[in-house]
């Protein structure tokens, strides 16, 4: 073992574990309920989208059987398609980088921005504010 590589107290078995941790190897506990970094669909073990990995990484599940979970759920009224859709709608491609439904939004988000824009300066004033009405 490397002597730079750091090191720290298990917080529930006292025993010294590497710092970068996810899961105590000699207790087997989960040390960190949410890694918000490893939400991503880009891990080196993604077959498909990257989502079953995105999940398995995020949540310190095996790969194989966060696959076997979607798997199953597909026998159950197909919802393993339709949450792995979602997965892959929901979480983004790279860390930090938006996910499909985030720049979905931005994109309709700026052209309502730009119709509304076009729609002030055919006009002159915005739609429903007419010329010589009182504000309410």
């Amino acid at each position: 073992m490397d002597e730079t590589t750091a090191r720290r107290p298990c917080p529930f078995c006292a025993e010294d574990i590497a710092a970068a941790a996810i899961r105590c190897p000699h207790c087997r506990t989960r040390l960190s309920l949410f890694e918000p970094d490893e939400w991503r669909r880009d891990h080196p073990e993604r077959r498909m989208a990257g989502v079953a990995a995105a999940i398995a990484h995020a949540t310190a599940l095996p790969v194989n059987a966060v696959r076997l979970g979607f798997g199953v759920l597909t026998l159950v009224h197909l919802l393993g398609p339709v949450l792995y859709g979602l997965g892959w709608i929901f979480i983004p491609r790279h860390a930090g980088a938006p996910s499909i439904a985030e720049q979905t939004l931005a994109e309709a988000e700026g052209a309502l921005r730009r119709l509304r824009r076009a729609d002030v300066h055919r006009d002159g004033h915005l739609s429903g504010d007419m010329p010589g009405e009182r504000p309410a």
